[in-house]
């Protein structure tokens, strides 16, 4: 009987030793990262909010991450793209230079040494400019479940082409039980900029003041964004614009991330008063407040923090409006 070669025997299992390990690095090698993609977010007519989670690397390193996007069901690196890092983890993207109305498909995608590894894939089509019975045109955003338009209106008439009464005098202001609106200090620069104060008739008439397929929000819509938005306390952060040209200073942590852009433009006590422009913003809703018929439930923010207010206040008042879009 031969005796075996110990040199050789050892140097054998070796050898299959690390040809396992090779084995075994080379099939983990052969995976693409594992990610998820965001769900669509902030739609506007030109940009929407994405990103991704990656959960395994697949055996190397991540080199490249984003989210890809076009009007074919199943983008790839090779269509539009973004660059956002390396690595593992949830990531954020931002996509801008899309054409309003147009449907595309997203997906969040990572790259390491073997290939590109894909998240599911999100639809979204983004808002379309809308445009009132006077003409004027008003960008539109989608925050969570509702599409909101992007600045106050500017309506002078109804829908069936009858005129809202423009009252500039105070006393007049005054007894104005009739469907009203005016300017900040009867200023048409401010009317143009910050959109037309209206008394509360004017809300609540049956001609509407509001373009079609649109509507004045009620409390509940109001309470709807900003409960998604984070509550009260932090909303006025992600409403209003950013900066001191309109909101005076220091307008406390506007970072206006959802594209609403709200704007200071004041109010119209029932004497006919003008006053807080730049101070504060407020908004009607269509809500009467249930417990006191004379009153209405109204929004406002301020300069100097980053709540949304709610209350409820005499008719008489002038305020701005935010319109929000029909459930179809």
């Amino acid at each position: 009987m031969k005796k075996i070669n110990k040199t050789l025997f050892f140097s054998f299992v070796l050898s299959g030793i690390l040809a396992a390990f090779t084995s075994c690095g080379s099939k983990e090698n052969n995976i693409p990262p594992v990610l998820t993609t965001t769900n669509v977010s902030e739609i506007t007519g030109n940009s929407v909010k994405s990103g991704g989670i990656i959960t395994s690397d697949g055996g190397s390193n991540v080199t490249a991450r984003g989210v890809c996007w076009s009007i074919s069901a199943n983008p790839t690196t090779s269509d539009n793209k973004t660059s956002d890092g390396t690595g593992t983890g949830t990531f954020s993207s931002s996509i801008s230079g899309l054409i309003s109305g147009t449907t595309y498909n997203v997906r969040a995608y990572a790259v390491n040494s073997t290939g590109t590894g894909y998240g599911n894939v999100y639809e979204f089509t983004t808002t379309g400019p809308v445009t009132d019975i006077d003409g004027n045109t008003y960008e539109t955003v989608t925050i969570g479940t509702q599409t909101w338009m992007v600045g106050n209106l500017k309506s002078t008439k109804f829908r069936t082409g009858e005129s809202i009464s423009n009252v500039k005098d105070s006393s007049a202001w005054r007894i104005a039980t009739f469907s009203a609106w005016c300017d900040y200090n009867n200023d048409t620069i401010n009317g143009t900029l910050y959109g037309k104060l209206y008394n509360w008739a004017a809300i609540n008439d049956a001609r509407n003041i509001t373009p079609v397929g649109w509507h004045i929000a009620s409390h509940a819509e109001w309470t709807t964004l900003v409960n998604f938005l984070g509550g009260e306390s932090a909303a006025g952060a992600k409403l209003k614009e950013v900066g001191v040209v309109h909101w005076k200073t220091p307008n406390t942590g506007a970072t206006n991330n959802t594209g609403f852009t709200a704007l200071p433009g004041g109010k119209r006590d029932p004497s006919g008063a003008f006053g807080s422009l730049g101070d504060n913003g407020y908004w009607w809703t269509s809500t009467e407040n249930s417990t006191t018929p004379t009153s209405v439930w109204f929004w406002y923010m301020s300069f100097d923090n980053t709540t949304v207010h709610k209350d409820y206040d005499s008719k008489m008042y002038g305020r701005s409006v935010r319109c929000v879009k029909d459930i179809n």
